[in-house]
Order: C-alpha cells, then sequence, then structure tokens
C-alpha cells in the first residue's frame, strides 16, 4: 500500500468537482497543469479565471520534501515557526553529503563517520515534528519520491530544483527555497506567481539510439536555459504515451535546467504500470477511477496552439541522439560527425576519460538496463573500455534489483567503480582530484542534468557533456567523444572491427522490484519529548537568528560589491562540493559567497575592489569589512541570475552578510522568490543598458523607497567616484504580501509574529 494513501484519496475526492468548477470559470477545455492547479487552490473551489504570468496565487501543496543539504536550513526556520507538526506529510533524504571516492560501502560509512552530526541532526528534527527520514544511502530523493510518494494529479514542493522529476508521474511538482517549505509545513499557503504554459507534442516513437534523455536535450537546445521561465511545461501526444514512467521523470528532471517551473505528463498506461509495480496498485486503482482528470482535456491536444502560450513539436521518429555541452545544458549537438566539426572548432578533448551513469535524472531499472546492454556487448566482443566508468544507482530498491538480475556485474566486469546510491559527482561531490583548481584539460560525458564549470569534479578545466546513459556508455567504451554508435565500428582485444547494436532494456524488471532494507524511517507518533541538540561551538550546525529589516537609512550610501558578468548561477553565488559540509552553519558557508562570480572589471572571479581600503580580496571579506563598519552592498547581475540549484543558501548568504539588494538584467524564478523570503530585495533594470553604467566605486541610494508599492519602480541614484551621478528606474514583482515580508525582515519573521499572535 502507498504512503498516505488516505490523503491521495481525499485529493481524488474533490478533483472532479474542482475541476468542473473551473473549467466553468475559466469557460474553456483545461490542460493538466491547469486542472492540477485549479484544483490544489488554498482557498478551494475556483472562483476566478488567473492571468497566466501576471496573478500571484495561493496554493495548498498536498506533500514536502527536502534532501539534506537543503533540509538542514529548512528545518533550522521551521524550528522557529512554533509548530509542533508539520502540517503536510514530508520527508528528508540524505543523499547530498556522500562523496564519491572508493565504492559504495567505504564511501558511505566516511560520509556518515563525517556527517554523523548533521545526519543525527536531520534525524532528531525529522523525529520531533513528524516527518519521513531516508538514512544516508537510501537514495537519490527525486528517484525514491517517485517511486514512494508522486502520484497523478497531485501537487508537492521540494527544497531541491529537481523535485520536477515527479512530473513524471503526473504530478505538478516544484522546487522551491527552504523558506517556501517552511511555510507549507508550517500549515500556511504557498504561493506562486500563476505559470505560463508551453506544450511540447511529441509524435512518433524512440527507437534505437535514441531515448527519453534526447527529448530533453532537444528541447533545452530551442528553449534555452532561461526560455521556460515562469512556464510550465506540458508534454502530450503519441510519443508521450509511447514513454515508460521513468522516461517521463527524466523529461521532466532536465525542465530545471530550462528554468520552468515544472513539467508534466497526463496519466497513462505507463504510470499505472509503474505505480503497480512499486506497490501502489491502490494508487492506480483511485487514479483509474479519474483519469480523464488526471490529463489535459481532448480538445487541448487537438488544437494546442488555442490553449498554451507555446507549442514545439518534436518528431520521436527522426529524434538523434544528443550530447549537450560543455559548461552549459543547453548547448546541443548530435552524436557523431556534428560533434566531430564543433569540438575541433571549440577546441574540446577529443579522448572521453570518464562515462558517468546515473543521477536523480538517469537511474531507473530501465535506465540501467540499457546501459548494461551496451557494457554486455563489450564484454562479449572484447572490447575494452577506454574510459572509466562510475555508476550511481537512484535508490536502493532500484540497487538491490540490478544486483540480483546481475546488471550490476555487467558494469564491474568492465572494471566501473560502483557509487553509493546517492548524487555524488552530479553535485561535486566526486573525490576526483586531490588539487581540482589545477588539474588538467579534459572530457567526460554522463546522464545527468547539469554540467556547469567545475560542478561534478571542481576542476575548472573538465568539459562536461550530457547524453542518455546508453550512449554515455558507448562514448566510455570507445573513449571518444565524437563516436557515434549508429554508425561507427571498434577494434576488439583481438584486432578485429566490431560494431555495438541498438541498445535493450526492461520498462520494469521482469522479476519485480525488490530490496532487502529501502532505509526507510517513520517518525514517532509522539515527538514532544524528542530533544534536537545543537552543540554549542559546532562548525557544521548553527541555530539561526531571525534578520532585522533593512531600512530606508540601510539603503543610503550602499557600496557595490560586485557586478557579475555573464552567467551567474547558484553555483556561482553559493559553490555545492566540500563547501556542503557547511550547509547548516550560515556564518561559515557565508565564506563561499560569489566566490566563482566573474567580476565584470578584471574578469577574475572571488577578486574585487574594497572600497573603503582602495585595495583588492575576496568577495566574502570584502563585505564582512563593510557589515562591520554598518554598510549595505548592493550585487549587480546579468541576465538569468541564480539560475540553478533551488539552494536559498545563495539568498541567506548575501543577506547575512549585509547585501541589501540585487540588481539584474532578469531573475531565474526560485532565486527571486529565495531573496524575497529573506527579506531583501530582487530589482531589475527597467532599461537593460543601464547595466553598462554602473562602475567599480559607485555608491547607491534609494531614492524613493518609502514609496515601495506593487506594479512602481523604484529609483536608485548611482553616484560615481568622479562625483558625476546618473538616476535609473528598476523594476520589481512584489506584491502587497512580499512587500510585508521586505518590511518585516523576512518571510519567516511575518510566520513567527502571526504565530505569537
Amino acid at each position: 500500500m502507498a504512503f498516505d494513501i488516505d490523503m491521495i484519496k481525499g485529493v481524488y475526492s474533490q478533483m472532479a468537482e474542482r475541476v468542473d468548477k473551473a473549467r466553468d470559470v475559466i469557460g474553456k477545455p483545461m490542460t493538466l497543469a491547469e486542472k492540477i492547479l485549479y484544483s490544489h487552490l488554498w482557498d478551494g473551489a475556483p472562483k476566478t479565471a488567473f492571468r497566466r504570468g501576471k496573478d500571484y496565487v495561493d496554493f495548498a501543496p498536498d506533500r514536502v520534501a527536502c534532501q539534506d543539504a537543503t533540509a538542514q536550513m529548512a528545518l533550522l526556520q521551521f524550528m522557529q515557526a512554533g509548530k509542533p507538526k508539520v502540517a503536510v506529510p514530508t520527508t528528508v533524504h540524505c543523499d547530498h553529503l556522500i562523496q564519491a571516492k572508493i565504492g559504495a560501502d567505504k564511501d558511505l560509512q566516511n560520509a556518515i563517520n563525517q556527517s554523523s552530526e548533521v545526519f543525527n541532526f536531520l534525524e532528531s528534527v525529522s523525529n520531533k515534528y513528524g516527518i519521513g527520514f531516508w538514512k544516508p544511502g537510501a537514495g537519490i530523493i527525486h528517484q525514491v519520491v517517485l517511486e514512494n510518494y508522486a502520484f497523478p494529479g497531485g501537487m508537492m514542493i521540494g527544497t531541491d530544483s529537481h523535485t520536477v522529476n515527479a512530473g513524471g508521474l503526473g504530478m505538478v511538482a516544484i522546487g522551491v527555497g527552504g523558506a517556501d517549505a517552511v511555510d507549507v509545513m508550517a500549515g500556511m499557503a504557498w504561493e506562486l506567481k500563476f505559470p505560463k504554459l508551453i506544450g511540447v507534442k511529441l509524435t512518433g516513437k524512440l527507437s534505437g539510439w535514441s531515448a527519453p534523455k534526447d527529448v530533453i536535450l532537444k528541447v533545452a537546445e530551442i528553449l534555452t536555459v532561461k526560455g521556460g521561465t515562469g512556464a510550465i511545461i506540458e508534454y502530450f501526444g503519441e510519443g508521450a504515451t509511447s514513454m515508460s514512467c521513468t522516461g517521463k521523470g527524466t523529461i521532466c528532471n532536465m525542465g530545471a535546467e530550462v528554468g520552468a517551473t515544472t513539467s508534466t505528463f497526463g496519466y497513462d498506461e505507463s504510470m499505472a504500470r509503474y505505480l503497480k509495480s512499486t506497490g501502489r496498485a491502490d494508487v492506480a486503482e483511485a487514479a483509474d477511477a479519474i483519469k480523464d482528470y488526471l490529463t489535459g482535456d481532448d480538445e487541448v491536444y487537438a488544437n494546442p496552439e488555442d490553449y498554451f502560450d507555446q507549442v514545439i513539436e518534436i518528431n520521436l521518429d527522426t529524434l538523434k541522439p544528443h550530447l549537450n555541452g560543455p559548461f552549459t545544458p543547453d548547448l546541443a549537438t548530435v552524436a557523431g560527425s556534428e560533434m566531430t566539426e564543433k569540438a575541433k572548432k571549440n577546441d574540446w578533448p577529443m579522448k572521453v576519460e570518464w562515462g558517468l551513469i546515473g543521477s536523480c535524472t538517469n537511474s531507473s531499472y530501465e535506465d540501467l538496463s540499457r546501459a548494461a546492454s551496451v557494457a554486455k556487448q563489450a564484454v562479449e566482443l572484447g572490447l575494452k573500455p577506454k574510459a572509466d566508468f562510475g555508476i550511481n544507482p537512484g535508490s536502493e530498491q532500484v540497487r538491490y534489483t540490478a544486483e540480483r538480475d546481475g546488471l550490476l556485474d555487467i558494469f564491474e566486469q568492465l572494471g566501473a567503480k560502483i557509487f553509493t546510491n546517492a548524487c555524488g559527482p552530479c553535485i561535486g561531490q566526486w573525490g576526483r582530484y586531490e588539487d581540482p583548481k589545477n588539474a588538467p584539460k579534459n572530457t567526460i560525458v554522463h546522464s545527468f542534468n547539469r554540467n556547469f564549470a567545475k560542478r561534478a569534479d571542481g576542476n575548472p578545466n573538465t568539459h562536461a557533456f550530457v547524453a542518455s546513459p546508453e550512449l554515455v556508455a558507448a562514448l566510455a567504451i570507445s573513449g571518444k567523444l565524437d563516436f557515434n554508435p549508429e554508425t561507427d565500428t571498434l577494434v576488439n582485444d583481438e584486432g578485429q572491427e566490431v560494431k555495438l547494436k541498438e541498445p535493450t532494456g526492461f520498462e520494469l524488471p521482469p522479476k519485480g522490484f525488490d530490496v532487502e532494507d529501502p532505509g526507510y524511517q517513520a517518525p514517532k507518533a509522539d515527538g514532544s519529548g524528542v530533544e534536537v541538540v545543537v552543540k554549542e561551538g559546532s562548525e557544521r550546525l548553527q541555530l539561526l537568528d531571525p534578520f532585522m529589516p533593512i531600512t530606508k537609512d540601510d539603503l543610503q550610501g550602499m557600496k557595490l560589491l560586485i557586478k557579475a558578468y555573464g552567467k551567474c548561477t547558484t553555483d556561482h553565488i553559493s559553490m555545492a562540493g566540500p563547501w556542503l559540509r557547511f550547509r547548516g552553519h550560515l556564518d561559515n558557508i557565508a565564506n563561499n559567497t560569489l566566490i566563482g562570480a566573474v567580476n565584470a572589471y578584471n574578469e577574475k572571479t572571488n577578486f574585487v575592489k574594497n572600497q573603503l581600503t582602495g585595495e583588492y580580496g575576496p568577495v566574502p571579506d570584502t563585505q564582512r569589512e563593510y557589515k562591520a563598519k554598518g554598510i549595505k552592498s548592493i550585487v549587480v547581475g546579468d541576465h538569468n541570475y541564480g539560475e540553478g540549484s533551488s539552494r536559498e543558501h545563495a539568498a541567506m548568504q548575501p543577506r547575512h552578510l549585509g547585501v541589501a539588494a540585487v540588481l539584474v538584467k532578469s531573475f531565474a524564478r526560485i532565486h527571486e522568490t529565495n531573496l524575497k523570503k529573506q527579506g531583501m530585495l530582487a530589482l531589475t533594470f527597467a532599461n537593460e543598458s543601464d547595466y553598462d553604467l554602473i562602475q567599480e566605486d559607485d555608491t547607491f541610494n534609494f531614492l524613493d523607497i518609502e514609496s515601495f508599492a506593487p506594479d512602481k519602480p523604484l529609483t536608485i541614484e548611482v553616484a560615481h567616484a568622479d562625483g558625476s551621478k546618473d538616476t535609473i528606474k528598476v523594476n520589481h514583482t512584489y506584491n502587497d504580501a512580499q512587500i510585508g515580508w521586505f518590511k518585516e525582515g523576512s518571510a519567516l519573521n511575518v510566520i513567527k509574529k502571526e504565530n505569537a499572535a
């Protein structure tokens, strides 16, 4: 039986009535995304037709999921909310704090030894507040959620941008910062600007070397890393129903890489099969009873241009295997000769040194079985792989079943390292180098979702390319970035030319899933007596002090901290990798604030001018000097600022150090919300060309902050060192409630105030 089956049945019991009411209100057929959104309104039955991309709407998500790196700060905030128990089903998953280096067992034990303080904290908080706890080694949050918690037509939020993976089971699942999660865990409404809708019509059927991964790699090329911002992507058509549930999950997972709020598919037979195979026949039965409400209306899919804001069509019959990268997930190249030409032109290393399979994106049984079919051919044909292999199973259930069925043994015959059921290299938790900063230029291929510089191994010279697990296997065996398994041959250990056949695999394990210990620990029924201990002087955990409101006086005489040039993701603002150990200690992790951002004035990282001394130094050190003198600062950035992970540390750290405002050309959705939640000013240039006016020694004065109001631009005086001044207009998207967060110092301060009333 499924977790929380009564909650799921409760959602289904009211869905038909709410969707029918919404259809009357908006006066037209509905997409799946609209059905889920309108059936999860905080106020219940729909009364208003919301404007896409304009109206802020309060929702009531069904559940919350947190991974260990972000859960620390989320739960430290929840502890201040004054609630005895979470209001909705919530889980914590320990998957980020496990480094991949030696192999599964030793790496897991090393992680437990090094991070026991954090794991014990998360376990005790979970026990106290009624939160389900998934132990280290249980699996990667998004695969575990898909196997245990996701359900068609549901709405969930999670403190990781790839929460969207659950769209593979027909959910609206959205990545958020920890403060958003605290709202829902505390029993409050969750606010979201009503999304725009992008429809992707899939025709034909995948075959040969093409995989679901290639669908999203193609979509990333079309939309770019910011083209989905503020929108839900809904997939439909014969190509959609022909794919497996986990294949759908892969596509939804990487929707985060185009900035989409989330992605989803309508309920179909593949989802029912997956639910039944993972022990949730009761959910499938309940979904079947209202299946017409768990997909878009027929009229919508017949005439998508009339119902979506944008429509993309992809013919799966002609879709070729892709590699995306390096350094950005939207730079798409068709495998083979196109890669040969592009790699030579850009001087990308052609030799593949590692092939990494797994992560939350591609670690299902189907993924492993298709990649294993390629690896098995190599064993049988006498091919010795030219690159190293690394495998990260998505969950203990997947790992146990894959081991039982001999899939992992096939990889081990090629010398592969089987890493822990955890994120590992996908988030920088890979002990590949002793000195990553001075490591050599090289190429790796992986089935992960992101490939920003230094993302996997800390080496800025690693060129990482994203591909399907089966193509990763083929490229690792060949050792060549431009190898085309559809046409190229290889030479085996006897000097014979051989060719790989098309991969094969299993949608679901033929013998069913099995597992001895899935790694789940239920919370105590009554956690009131559980003591949560944060020891004094800990370098890993630190209880939070409330942020003080930013005043009008604070916003005068502000200094420029950094003007970031080009791509500035949350990895640049708050790096992962070795810094993950400080995710529960705000002051310690603040020492990595913006150290990866490129300074527009010298094109160096972590090297900015201190306006008090005239000297150059690290960004955090410079900002700490400003803070010591009571001076607030501003960060200026380019387009899609805050792209990538949902980590709210990228907002909390600058706030903690004294940054009061972030002014950019455009924001990624989650990061903009995180800044608002922490009581900061998230602003955009009314005229993008004003970015060029900002000089290194500038001082900023907010002229009309006392009239801060929705839909009303603000005015900033920019005073230059030569005595000249520019006055610029800046826009914002704050509504009345969000302005309240700013005035109180943070959204959490508002929650505490309301609970104390």
